[in-house]
């Protein structure tokens, strides 16, 4: 039995969610968020309320339920308050900067490296080394902050690349101090 599932979502405020066969659409103040059904989930708004059922009790049936609920009610939190990813550059010469709506960073190598964001989803630059990703969905916002982060993975030797904010980069000890016995 799906627990996740079985919860109702709450509607907020500003926020209008519609049913339309199996598909459910959130719009917000600007933005709207489709999320597709499976065809054995059904949807169905109660007040304020969002409710999710399912017509089979099979292992795939249980997991869709838990993972649509959350869909929803990502998408909505989304379009209610947004969410954000905050990167690191660690390392001499790591800088970051923007240049209308494309990010341009400088990573060490002999070319810069430019990312154009998706759509709905904004880059901030407020210092050289740390990149802020904000958008309404999350799944695009993760995408995102993790195809930057791709680029220059942390390294376990010195740590420098890009990280998450927070995130810790376990360092391992030099090769050459292995050796010498």
């Amino acid at each position: 039995m799906s627990r996740i599932g079985l919860e109702p979502i709450k509607i907020e405020e500003g926020i209008q969610v519609t049913v339309n066969g199996n598909e459910v659409i959130v719009k917000g103040v600007k933005e709207e968020i489709k999320v597709v059904l499976a065809e054995h989930i059904k949807a169905e708004i109660k007040g304020s309320e969002v409710i999710l059922s399912r017509d089979i009790e099979t292992k795939q049936a249980k997991s869709d339920h838990g993972t649509y609920r959350m869909l929803i009610a990502n998408a909505i939190e989304g379009l209610k308050n947004g969410y954000t990813k905050t990167l690191e550059l660690v390392g001499v010469g790591y800088r970051a900067r923007m240049e209308g709506t494309t990010l341009v960073m400088s990573l060490g190598w002999n070319h810069p490296v430019k990312v154009e964001p998706y759509e709905g989803v904004e880059i901030e630059v407020p210092t050289e080394t740390k990149i802020i990703i904000k958008g309404y969905d999350k799944q695009k916002v993760g995408e995102l902050a993790a195809k930057i982060r791709e680029i220059r993975k942390p390294e376990p030797y010195k740590g420098k690349g890009i990280r998450y904010e927070g995130e810790y980069v376990r360092k391992k000890s030099s090769k050459s101090a292995v050796g010498a016995a």
